[in-house]
């Protein structure tokens, strides 16, 4: 408590400082930690970015090396309770043992004849169910690893270009959410990594430089193109 003749900011300034030096020790802490945490999830984004980026490395082929399989089933119809295609699609994937996200490929022109894709990273389903018979025919396709890696790259359960697809895979959501905690991660780590670049004097110069360029080719690709092109 201060007396009546001490300055206020006299006992204010250190306290001031204690909260900044605690401050800058739990942004170390955290940019160490939060690092460590995303170490994979990033390697992940970098080489499933590089097979994306370069379509023509030979040993990243993992479409041409595809497991391809078929056959048929015998399925109970869906039930009244089964309302719409999302129900019955889920019904039909229950009693064929598949798990995964559901895509819409195709327009029901008839009710007894229904369609569709099931997706996981790997898998990939193309469900053609003829309800009039009973009867379903699925072709099955396996892809390696770097086939995973790409789809994990791209995988959201979404489709922008049809409004009718969303996420209905309860991993889909775990999937979106842990990029949500990605990319703020990555946010945090670069805004932390600005405060803990300016604490090196000697490092300002040269690192200002690498932060103006970094910020002017990135400036040119979002805003620039549309200028020049």
């Amino acid at each position: 408590m201060p007396s009546s003749i001490e300055p206020l900011g006299s006992w204010q300034r250190p306290k001031a400082r204690q909260v900044w030096a605690a401050f800058e020790l739990w942004n170390r802490k955290l940019h160490f930690y939060a690092g460590l945490f995303l170490l994979f999830f990033v390697w992940l984004f970098a080489f499933s970015g590089l097979v994306l980026n370069h379509p023509s490395w030979r040993f990243t082929e993992f479409w041409s090396n595809r497991t391809q399989s078929s056959y048929e089933r015998d399925i109970a119809v869906p039930g009244p309770d089964a309302n719409g295609d999302l129900a019955q699609a889920r019904e039909i994937m229950g009693q064929l043992g598949i798990v995964g996200e559901i895509l819409w490929t195709t327009t029901r022109m008839d009710p007894n004849q229904f369609d569709f894709q099931v997706r996981r990273p790997g898998h990939f389903f193309f469900i053609k169910a003829d309800l009039a018979r009973k009867r379903v025919a699925v072709q099955q396709s396996g892809v390696n690893l770097w086939g995973v890696m790409r789809a994990l790259h791209a995988f959201t359960g979404v489709q922008m270009d049809d409004p009718r697809n969303s996420r209905d895979w309860g991993l889909t959501f775990v999937w979106a959410y842990s990029m949500d905690a990605v990319a703020a991660g990555l946010i945090f780590m670069v805004l932390s990594s600005l405060l803990l670049w300016f604490k090196l004097p000697q490092k300002r110069f040269s690192g200002a430089v690498v932060l103006g360029l970094g910020t002017l080719l990135c400036g040119w690709f979002c805003v620039g193109l549309r200028w020049f092109f």
